[in-house]
C-alpha cells in the first residue's frame, strides 16, 4: 500500500494507491473509522468532524474534515495508515493459514 497525504484548512485528503489484493480489506477498515469503531492508537479521531472514503480504479480516497478549531496531526495519521496497513496484512495472513 503506498499513499499520499495532503494536508489543508479543512482537514487531510489521503489518496491510496498500490493496495492490490488488500483493498477490500483496506476499505471495510477505514470505515470502521468511519463508524467510529476506528482501533488506531492515536486520538485524532477525536478531531474529526467527518471520513468520507471513496474508491476508484486508481485507489481508495479519504477526506477528514476536521472540528472547527481543531488541526489534524499529518504525523498521527501516518502512524494510524502505517498500524491499518499492518492490521490488514496481519489478517490476510492468518486466513491463508
Amino acid at each position: 500500500m503506498k499513499y499520499k497525504i495532503n494536508q489543508n484548512e479543512n482537514g487531510i485528503d489521503i489518496s491510496v494507491t498500490d493496495a492490490k489484493n488488500d483493498k477490500q480489506k483496506l476499505l471495510d477498515a477505514f470505515r470502521e473509522c468511519q463508524e467510529g469503531r476506528c482501533s488506531c492508537p492515536t486520538d485524532e479521531y477525536k478531531k474529526l468532524a467527518s471520513l468520507e472514503v471513496a474508491q476508484d480504479e486508481e485507489g481508495i480516497q479519504l477526506r477528514l474534515k476536521s472540528k472547527d478549531g481543531k488541526v489534524i496531526d499529518k504525523s498521527e495519521i501516518e502512524k494510524c495508515l502505517a498500524y491499518t496497513s499492518g492490521r490488514v496484512k496481519d489478517k490476510g495472513q492468518q486466513q491463508s493459514r
